[in-house]
């Protein structure tokens, strides 16, 4: 595919190298005007290329650049000298050699403010004794995955080897028949079955994170009575709260006007483990003796809004747009102690997001925690 692409650069300039456009002390009357003819064609085409292509004389001055090549670098760089722009000196010992053949190499950019930084395959072929063709192939996204696939194989790896360690220690125990102890016995059993609970919940949240990451781009076409169904999330976890002294209060909207019929196109077991989460979540967090509002409301411009809110002891603001990571924990042992994996808001950004919903969250630290989620109402809800 690159080969093709290179290739294809060489055809779309060959007209420009062959009149020797870097040049122009060689453009005579004569040739001008179907020379700027060929070389605005030359320009439309290019822009039609998904990679960032520059042209450039063989001082390294910049001719000209394609719509890609001016997003990715972000600056107007035509008559600038490509070192300045790109300062690895592998490029520049590359691109010296460009005269002789090809060179192919991956270099990291970074603009001049830091703000921007990237890692790029980049192509150069010099065009016949014509300019110097520099192909960018933007290769930061999968750099970034590629990061990203590391350290959740890593994470897991790590998350799977703590129980698995512990009921090996355990069942090594017990085979040795050191433990004759009923108590005792009866205390590792225990331990063992909280720790092959905990691989279970891993393994399950792992399971339902893949398959909505999957469908995320598949829109939902179910009509779902939303308020039925936090209603019933509610019903179902007030027993937890109960353990707590914690209420769940369903709250009508800022209005005063009770949503008893707000219908959204959504995936009936997805929506019920986004708030089965955020609740629990409240509870799990929460102060004893505190009340977790749950508000739903019409926000007026077609959406539905869920607020879930606790009283508790909140989340610093440096850990709140991390709180939807993977395997991101503020307090990791504190959140492996009360059943969590790390996986609960993921998933829950991730089903949203299939939704085409927004999830938003604020927090003040031993005062109150928001989760604020929208969904888009169907066009033919009522409000009653």
């Amino acid at each position: 595919m690159e080969r093709a692409l290179i290739d294809l650069t060489c055809w779309l300039t060959a007209p420009i190298a062959s009149q020797k456009w870097y040049s122009p002390d060689l453009m005579t009357e004569k040739n001008a005007k179907p020379l700027a003819s060929e070389i605005t064609a030359i320009g439309q085409l290019a822009d039609m290329l998904d990679e960032g292509l520059l042209l450039t004389n063989t001082d390294g001055v910049v001719l000209s650049a394609n719509q890609v090549a001016a997003k990715l670098f972000e600056s107007d760089i035509v008559s600038k000298s490509i070192f300045d722009v790109i300062g690895d000196k592998r490029f520049g010992r590359a691109f010296h050699k460009t005269a002789l053949r090809r060179a192919v190499l991956e270099i990291p950019y970074r603009s001049n403010d830091g703000s921007i930084e990237r890692e790029f395959k980049l192509r150069i072929k010099r065009l016949g004794d014509g300019p110097i063709a520099l192909l960018f192939l933007d290769l930061t996204r999968q750099k970034n995955l590629e990061t990203v696939r590391r350290d959740f194989v890593a994470n897991v790896s790590h998350e799977l080897r703590s129980p698995l360690t512990s009921l090996a220690g355990f069942v090594e125990t017990m085979l040795s028949g050191e433990v004759s102890d009923p108590e005792m016995r009866t205390r590792f059993l225990k331990i063992m079955d909280e720790e092959a609970k905990r691989m279970s919940r891993l393994v399950d949240d792992l399971l339902s994170l893949s398959r909505v990451e999957v469908e995320e781009h598949i829109v939902p076409e179910t009509a779902l009575q939303i308020v039925e169904l936090v209603q019933s999330v509610k019903r179902s976890l007030e027993g937890q709260a109960d353990r707590k002294k914690m209420r769940i209060m369903l709250r009508q909207d800022e209005c005063g006007v009770v949503l008893s019929s707000a219908i959204i196109a959504g995936n009936q077991d997805e929506i019920t483990e986004v708030f089965v989460n955020l609740i629990e979540n409240a509870i799990k967090y929460g102060f004893e003796n505190s009340d977790i509002i749950v508000s739903i409301y019409n926000d007026g411009q077609g959406m539905v809004k869920i607020d879930v809110i606790n009283e508790g002891e909140g989340v610093e603001e440096q850990h709140l747009t991390r709180l939807t990571e993977r395997f991101y924990r503020v307090d990791k042992a504190r959140s492996r102690q009360i059943g969590g994996t790390g996986l609960g808001l993921a998933i829950v950004k991730h089903i949203v997001n299939r939704h085409r919903g927004t999830l938003t969250i604020e927090s003040k630290p031993n005062q109150t925690t928001k989760f604020s989620v929208n969904f888009p109402l169907l066009p033919s809800v009522r409000f009653s």
